[in-house]
């Protein structure tokens, strides 16, 4: 332990965010300096990444629902955890170094998010995968715990903290108190599933196929938890159903939001939950300090007023709620002797 101090001291060590729908990874007194997608582009029938090992990230989700026969673009995560080990495994070997390169001999520690409902073989995955991609050591610490430090709460203090991070396979509904979790659940419904939910009703409705980008664009522009302002209409561009040719519609929020809420219902129907299992000195916390919101499911219009409706707390939305979970990994690195004996690791010899 002595000796990976030591190494540590000489390490680019860096803590990642390796979410279902981007991937961020942060440097040890650096910040974020890596935020892409977690998409990967493969030769159809292999696991051979394209362009030398370079059609990762950005370059790959361009290339969503446009390849042709021969290529393949991969989301290798799905609802949060592995679902492809292989390509997980170059996705991680290609985001850690372009982010390390030459800059250090020495292999770096690194700090790795994951969702705090998966189970003893999902984290073996995720170990396993960081190892083989180039990490000397790994630690994995519960997404709560890193949105909630990344969020700014008081996450160490004897009261109670109160996170909702929606992510894009999974949203962490977290109550913590004297750094660990008081009561936590975890679903597998969240900003993919407002995109499947726009796609569904475009197909029931309009008869009109379109696209996973296209549905986060409509979704981003025009998509909303609850009523806000004056509605909005945008144009919907896909494939008809039934004669196969290209089409276009006019849609309005109103029913994007509509067709929106099964997924917001079963998120806050989680955070209900979770409140109901609380201790009651921690509830009593929490009727002053309320609920923070995180990760890109926040952003989506409304959503915190529909929120304090169902539960009558206050609810805010952090501080660039898409990067806490990394900024609290960074956290983590920068007193990784304080914290690492409360992190799972890999426990490998150095």
């Amino acid at each position: 332990m002595f000796f990976d101090s030591i190494l540590g001291w000489f390490s680019l060590d860096m803590g990642i965010d390796l979410g279902t729908c981007n991937t961020l990874v942060c440097v040890r007194g650096e910040g974020i300096v890596l935020n892409e997608p977690s998409v990967v582009a493969v030769k159809k029938g292999t696991n051979r990444v394209l362009q030398g090992g370079n059609a990762v990230g950005l370059v790959a989700k361009d290339m969503l629902g446009k390849t042709p026969g021969s290529i393949t673009a991969i989301r290798p995560l799905k609802d949060g955890v592995i679902s492809d080990f292989e390509i997980t495994e170059a996705m991680l070997s290609y985001f850690i170094h372009k982010v390390h390169g030459r800059r250090s001999l020495v292999k770096p520690r690194v700090v790795i998010a994951i969702p705090s409902g998966i189970t003893a073989v999902e984290k073996r995955a995720v170990l396993d995968s960081a190892e083989r991609a180039g990490a000397r050591r790994v630690y994995l610490v519960e997404e709560p715990m890193a949105a909630g430090i990344g969020a700014g709460l008081p996450i160490t203090e004897p009261q109670a903290s109160m996170i909702v991070d929606i992510g894009g396979g999974t949203t962490e509904v977290a109550i913590m108190s004297l750094a660990d979790i008081a009561v936590s659940e975890s679903i597998r419904t969240a900003g993919d599933d407002f995109d499947e939910a726009i796609i569904n009703h475009m197909k029931k409705t309009y008869n009109l196929m379109i696209g996973e980008q296209f549905a986060e664009k409509v979704k981003i522009e025009i998509g909303s938890a609850g009523t806000f302002g004056e509605e909005k209409t945008m144009e919907v561009r896909g494939r008809d159903m039934i004669s196969g040719l290209p089409r276009k519609c006019i849609v309005t929020s109103e029913e994007i939001r509509e067709a929106l809420q099964e997924p917001v219902g079963q998120i806050i129907d989680a955070v209900t939950r979770t409140l109901e299992r609380a201790e009651a000195e921690l509830a009593a916390d929490l009727v002053e300090v309320g609920v923070c919101l995180a990760g890109g499911g926040a952003l989506l219009r409304s959503i915190d007023k529909v929120l304090h409706q169902a539960t009558g707390l206050p609810v805010r939305i952090a501080d660039d709620p898409l990067t806490c979970v990394a900024r609290g990994t960074s956290v983590f690195l920068e007193n990784l002797e304080l914290w690492k004996d409360t992190m799972e690791s890999d426990m490998s010899d150095v």
